[in-house]
C-alpha cells in the first residue's frame, strides 16, 4: 500500500502534541550544539515541517543530540543503530522536470519524498560534535531532606522515569520522565520541576480526577493553560513547603503571571486555579482537612 506521507506527517504532529506537557522551563543543563536538528552527514538543518517533527521527538525521547542520520549514513560512519531503536519520519520536496503528455513540454513538478532518520543518541559508535565531555568541576548532587520525604510520602505516585534531557508527565501511561537529579543546575531546580510533575499527576482519574487522562488538551488551548497554572502553583506550594529557595519560587510566580496573561478574561481563574493546586498539593502531602 501506498505510504501516504500527507496523512503521516499529520498524524504524528497530532500524536507529538498528545504526549503530555511540553518543556515549560529549561532548569536543566544543555548540550554542546544551537539544540536545531540537522543532519550529521551533511551538517545542514532540517527545513520546514522537519524542525517540528525532529525537535518534538527530541523532547519526547530526551534525546541530547542534535544531530540526526539515516541508517545507512550511521553505517557510512562506521557507526551502529542501536538495536530495537525506532525511526522519526522527515520528508523533503523534490523537483522533477517531466512531459506534459498534452504539449510535449518539460514543466517542472513539485514531488514529496520521505526518509527515516536516527538520533545520534541512538547509535553505537558514533559521536556527534554537540557531544560534550564530563564535567569534573560538577559538584555531586545533594538531596534535600524536606522535599525528598515529600516525594517518598506521596501514596499511590505515579512511575518516575529518570534520563534523558526534558521533565514532563504523560498522563495515559501515569509516568513521570525526567532527567537525571545531577544534570539539574541546582538540587532546587530539580525538586521544583518535579514537584510541578508530580502535581500534573494528582489529577489522575485515579487520584483527584481532573480528568487529564482522559482528555488529553491541545497545547495553547484554555484548558491546557488553566492545568498548567494548576500544576505550576501546586508546585510552588510544594517547593515553599520543602524550604526551596526564593529565586526558585520566584521563577514560578513568572511562569505562573504568563499562563495568567493567556486567560486574563477568566476573572474567577485564579481562585479556582489555587483551589484546585492546593488540594493536589495537599495530596500529595497526605494532608487532610475536616470542613468546620
Amino acid at each position: 500500500m501506498k505510504l501516504d506521507i500527507y496523512q503521516t506527517v499529520t498524524d504524528r504532529i497530532s500524536e507529538l502534541m498528545e504526549q503530555g506537557t511540553v518543556p515549560w522551563r529549561r532548569p536543566i543543563k544543555g548540550n554542546g550544539g544551537d539544540g536545531f536538528p540537522k543532519n550529521l552527514t551533511s551538517g545542514k538543518q532540517y527545513r520546514g515541517v522537519n524542525v517540528f517533527l525532529l525537535a518534538a521527538m527530541s523532547w519526547l525521547q530526551g534525546y541530547e543530540s542534535s544531530y540526526w542520520l539515516t541508517y545507512k549514513q550511521a553505517q557510512q560512519l562506521e557507526g551502529q543503530v542501536k538495536k530495537g531503536e525506532k525511526s522519526s519520519l522527515v520528508v523533503f520536496w523534490k523537483r522533477l522536470a517531466v512531459e506534459d503528455k498534452k504539449t510535449n513540454e518539460k514543466k517542472i513538478v513539485p514531488m514529496i519524498r520521505h526518509y527515516r532518520v536516527f538520533n545520534a543518541d541512538q547509535c553505537d559508535g558514533i559521536t556527534p560534535p554537540d557531544k560534550l565531555p564530563p564535567d569534573e568541576n560538577v559538584l555531586p548532587f545533594e538531596p534535600i531532606a524536606e522535599a525528598e520525604k515529600i516525594v517518598s510520602g506521596y501514596h499511590n505516585p505515579p512511575e518516575i522515569e529518570h534520563g534523558g534531557s526534558q521533565a514532563y508527565y504523560l498522563p495515559k501511561e501515569d509516568k513521570i520522565k525526567i532527567a537525571e537529579a545531577k544534570d539539574f543546575y541546582s538540587p532546587e531546580c530539580y525538586y521544583a520541576t518535579l514537584f510541578h510533575e508530580l502535581s500534573h499527576s494528582a489529577g489522575h482519574t485515579k487520584r483527584l480526577n481532573r480528568g487529564i487522562d482522559e482528555k488529553l488538551s491541545a497545547f495553547g488551548s484554555a484548558d491546557y493553560s488553566r492545568e498548567e497554572l494548576v500544576a505550576e502553583l501546586s508546585g510552588a506550594f510544594l517547593s515553599a513547603s520543602a524550604g526551596i529557595s526564593p529565586p526558585t519560587i520566584e521563577q514560578s510566580a513568572a511562569y505562573i503571571n504568563g499562563w495568567c496573561k493567556k486567560l486574563k478574561d477568566d476573572k474567577k481563574l485564579i481562585v479556582v486555579a489555587a483551589g484546585a493546586a492546593q488540594r493536589a498539593a495537599d495530596h500529595i502531602l497526605g494532608v487532610t482537612f475536616e470542613a468546620d
